[in-house]
């Protein structure tokens, strides 16, 4: 039996370089597949069957039993990973410590907070067919609410980490969101604390190496003209709009 034998399914998305920023901390050989969101490959049956919610990233592993193994919802990918493959607690605690349930807990924030809400705050600043003033006030005030919350807990932190003395899956699971603040219409510098965070996670090599998977992490660079980000928005909008006409057939 081979392990591991990952392959990652996954997109230039935050959730997407989650999966690829653990893999290459942890530094573990892993095989991707591109998946072109743009035209809906994650609604194809093949990968349906990877991810019944067709969404990514998803992964796939040779289990402990010799069998296949299917993930997907990027906190469990990054848990799996974390139990299976993390001995050395590279990235992560071990179970039972009062640092491993803090990392849980800040792990389930993203997953259920920053996440969401950013992503709301994403499709009604960039991608809604009309602005809906209402909609943008709603989600960009509770994701700059829970970037309140990052920067207050940070500015505690003896190791300028999420928690405890390392980097671990709490601060993976965020990284891809906060480099992305401006997307959403969050300006970054009203939080200096987070913001000195992402500059200290950009500057890790697994991170560098993994948010360029499977396309290069150009958001950044983007953020700063004007003309291509509007551009990139248009573009998505009008995929966004037939995925969501697709969604509603079923």
């Amino acid at each position: 039996m081979s392990r591991p034998d990952i392959t990652l399914y996954t997109a230039q998305t935050p959730n997407g370089i989650k999966i690829s920023i653990a893999l290459e901390e942890l530094g573990l050989p892993y095989k991707v597949e591109k998946i072109d969101i743009s035209k809906n490959t994650q609604k194809e049956p093949w990968f349906l069957e990877i991810n019944p919610n067709g969404r990514i990233p998803a992964l796939t592993d040779t289990f402990t039993d010799g069998q296949k193994i299917r993930l997907f919802e990027s906190g469990s990918i990054l848990t799996y990973l974390a139990e299976q493959y993390d001995k050395d607690y590279k990235i992560s605690y071990p179970r039972g410590t009062r640092e491993y349930y803090e990392m849980v807990s800040w792990l389930y924030f993203q997953n259920a907070g920053v996440g969401p809400m950013q992503g709301q705050a994403n499709h009604f600043v960039r991608y809604a067919p009309e602005r809906i003033e209402y909609g943008m006030k709603r989600y960009t005030n509770e994701t700059r609410r829970l970037y309140g919350v990052l920067d207050a807990h940070l500015a505690t932190s003896k190791s300028g980490y999420l928690v405890g003395d390392h980097v671990s899956i709490a601060d993976i699971s965020h990284w891809g969101w906060i480099a992305a603040a401006g997307w959403a219409g969050v300006d970054i510098d009203e939080f200096p604390h987070l913001k000195a965070w992402e500059d200290r996670m950009a500057a890790r090599d697994g991170v560098e190496r993994g948010r360029h998977v499977p396309s290069p992490h150009a958001i950044k660079e983007m953020m700063k003209d004007k003309a291509a980000m509007e551009k990139q928005a248009s573009q998505a909008r009008a995929w966004i709009q037939e995925g969501m006409k697709a969604d509603a057939k079923h």
